[in-house]
C-alpha cells in the first residue's frame, strides 16, 4: 500500500516538505499525520489513508513534492473506508486541503456489480469536435457500423475508411476509437509558478565590487513577491492620510486591559480597530467589495472578514477573523492572539488565510508613522498603522494647545471602484469613531 500527496489546490503543483513525521519501522494509524507540507503560506499535514508498518519513506525535509507522488509504503496495510472528503479552499491564494473523514468501524463492503460502459461524451482523451456548419458530407457506412460508432462514443464522420471509396468497416471504427483511448491527451499548460509573474530584471555581477553571499527565496518571500507585485501592477492605488486623536481611547484600553487578560485575550488597538473598521464597511459597502473587470462587475460581499498582518520570521502572513461585525472587541482579541500564534509557530492552514474582505496591517509596536501599504489583492483596500504619538494640539473653541496623543492612518484603496472624496469620508468616518465611538452604536 502506498500513501500519496492529495490535491493540493487549484494552480498548486508542489509543495515543500516541512517536517516528515513517521520513519521506517513505525506502525501508523488511519489519519496519523505522516508529512508537513507548505503550500504558498500554509501549512498542511497529510493524513495516512492506510493503517500498516512503514516499510519505505521516499520523502525527506526539503524535498518538492507533487501531487500523486508517494510519500511512503506499508505493509499488512489495511485502507480506511472511504467516506466524501472534506474540502476547504482558500479565495485569496486558491489552495485546497483535502481533511479525511474520521475512519469508521470496518465493514465487509458489498459486492457491486461493474459500471455501465461509458456514454459517448466521456471517452478519455476524447477531444469534442465543434459540429461544422452546413449539412455534413454523407459516408459511406452499413447501419451495423453506425450502430457500433454510436455505442463506442465515435463520430462516425471521423473516421477515416479503408474500404473501397472511403467505406468505414466495423474494423475502422474499432481501430479509431482505440487510437482515442490510447494516444495520451494534449499537455496541458502548466500553471505559472509565483517567481515566473515577476519581471525579469538582469542583475549585474554584483561579486566584481566586492564580496557577496547568495541566499534562495523561501517559498512564502517567492508568493508575497508575486503577490504584491502584481497587485501593484494591476491596481491604480491611491494612499489617504489622516490622524485621530486616541487619547481617551488608549485611557479606556488600559482601564479594560484586565477584564481582556481574563478571558485570555490581550485587548491591543488593532482589536479595537477591527470593530471600528468592521462597523466602517457597513456604512461604506463599496470598501469591503472586490472588482471583477472581466465581466466588468462589482463583486459586494455580505459578510465581513478581516485580514491582520501577522509579522513573523517565515515572512509576512494574513490570518482573517471572520464575521467581525458579529463579535465583541474581547472576542476579536482573543481570536487575533490564537491566529497569530499560529502564524509565528508555523501552524497557520488554508482555511485561516483566506476569504478576506479587508486587510489592516498595524506597525505601531515596530514605530514610524504614515507609510503606503499595498492592497491585499482581490480586496478593494487595505488601512495602515502607525504608532501613537504626544503630539501638541490645538483644539477646542478657544484655540488651546495641549498634548494628545495622535494615531496615524494610513488607508490605500483601488482608484478604478474608489474615488478619492469616497476615500476621503470612508477614513474619516474612521477618524470620528476612533474618537467618538458612540458613532459606530449611532450608525455601523
Amino acid at each position: 500500500m502506498e500513501i500519496k500527496v492529495p490535491a493540493l489546490g487549484e494552480n498548486i503543483t508542489s509543495a515543500d516538505v516541512t517536517k516528515v513525521m513517521v520513519k521506517v519501522g513505525d506502525t501508523i494509524a488511519v489519519d496519523q499525520a505522516v508529512v508537513e507540507l507548505e503550500t504558498g503560506k500554509a501549512t498542511i499535514e497529510v493524513p495516512a489513508t492506510a493503517a500498516g508498518k512503514v516499510t519505505q519513506v521516499l520523502l525527506k525535509v526539503g524535498d518538492k513534492a507533487k501531487s500523486g507522488q508517494t510519500i511512503l509504503t506499508l505493509e499488512g496495510a489495511a485502507a480506511a473506508p472511504q467516506p466524501a472528503a472534506r474540502e476547504q479552499k482558500s479565495e485569496v491564494s486558491g489552495q485546497l486541503s483535502v481533511v479525511s473523514a474520521a475512519a469508521a468501524t470496518p465493514t465487509v463492503a458489498p459486492v457491486t456489480p461493474p459500471p455501465a460502459p461509458a456514454p459517448a461524451s466521456v471517452l478519455p482523451h476524447q477531444v469534442a469536435q465543434p459540429a461544422p456548419t452546413g449539412t455534413r458530407v454523407p459516408v459511406a457506412a452499413a447501419p451495423s457500423v453506425r450502430q457500433l460508432a454510436r455505442e463506442l462514443g465515435v463520430d462516425i464522420h471521423h473516421v477515416p475508411g479503408t474500404g473501397t471509396g472511403g467505406r468505414i468497416s466495423e474494423e475502422d471504427v474499432k481501430a479509431y476509437a482505440k487510437k482515442l483511448i490510447t494516444t495520451p491527451p494534449p499537455a496541458a499548460a502548466q500553471p505559472s509558478s509565483p517567481d515566473t509573474l515577476l519581471p525579469r530584471v538582469t542583475l549585474p555581477d554584483f561579486a566584481q565590487w566586492g564580496e557577496v553571499a547568495h541566499e534562495p527565496m523561501s517559498t512564502i518571500r517567492r508568493i508575497t513577491a508575486a503577490h504584491m507585485t502584481m497587485a501593484w501592477m494591476t491596481i491604480p492605488h491611491v494612499t489617504q492620510h489622516d490622524r485621530a486623536v486616541v487619547t481617551e481611547l488608549e485611557a479606556l484600553r488600559k482601564r479594560f486591559a484586565e477584564r481582556a487578560e481574563k478571558a485570555g485575550a490581550k485587548l491591543t488597538m488593532t482589536a479595537i480597530l477591527l470593530k471600528v473598521v468592521a462597523a466602517a464597511l457597513k456604512v461604506f459597502p463599496k470598501f469591503n467589495s472586490s472588482v471583477d473587470m472581466a465581466k466588468q462587475e462589482i463583486v459586494f460581499k455580505k459578510y465581513i472578514h478581516l485580514g491582520v498582518a501577522v509579522d513573523t520570521d517565515r515572512g509576512l502572513l494574513v490570518p482573517v477573523i471572520r464575521n467581525v461585525d458579529k463579535k465583541n472587541i474581547i472576542q476579536l482579541a482573543l481570536e487575533m492572539t490564537q491566529l497569530a500564534q499560529k502564524a509565528r509557530t508555523g501552524k497557520i492552514g488554508p482555511a485561516d488565510l483566506g476569504g478576506g474582505t479587508f486587510t489592516v496591517t498595524n506597525l505601531g509596536g515596530i514605530g514610524g508613522s504614515f507609510f503606503t501599504p499595498i492592497i491585499n489583492a482581490p480586496e478593494v483596500a487595505i488601512l495602515g498603522v502607525g504608532r501613537a504619538q504626544m503630539e501638541p494640539c490645538i483644539h477646542g473653541k478657544d484655540a488651546l494647545c495641549s498634548p494628545r496623543l495622535m494615531l496615524p492612518l494610513s488607508l490605500s484603496y483601488d482608484h478604478r471602484l474608489i474615488d478619492g472624496a469616497d476615500g476621503a469620508r470612508f477614513m474619516r468616518w474612521i477618524v470620528e469613531a476612533i474618537e467618538e465611538p458612540l458613532l459606530i452604536s449611532l450608525e455601523g
